[in-house]
């Protein structure tokens, strides 16, 4: 399970906008860490695409198959998949 590229690009916008502005705001308020939570939706931001991740999987020799991943909330997260042959 990891973090994605938003598919629809009109909740693209939103949800970068609401992220980049909201989940430092919560982690100050929560954890007194701003710069921690900053990091975090920065670090989603540069994370691959999930074809991208599916080839760095193949790469490290998983086998995948069909697309290899499963988009949850129209790809704010993705819940990749791949078996490592024996």
């Amino acid at each position: 399970l990891e973090f994605s590229k938003v598919r629809n690009p009109l909740f693209d916008a939103v949800y970068k906008r609401w992220s980049f502005a909201a989940i430092p705001l919560i982690g100050q308020l929560v954890a007194s860490d701003r710069d921690s939570y900053q990091y975090l939706v920065e670090s989603i931001e540069r994370f691959p695409s999930q074809e991208e991740f599916r080839g760095l999987i193949e790469d490290a020799g998983f086998v995948v198959g069909g697309d290899g991943f499963e988009d949850l909330t129209n790809g704010v997260a993705a819940i990749h998949k791949g078996m490592k042959p024996l």
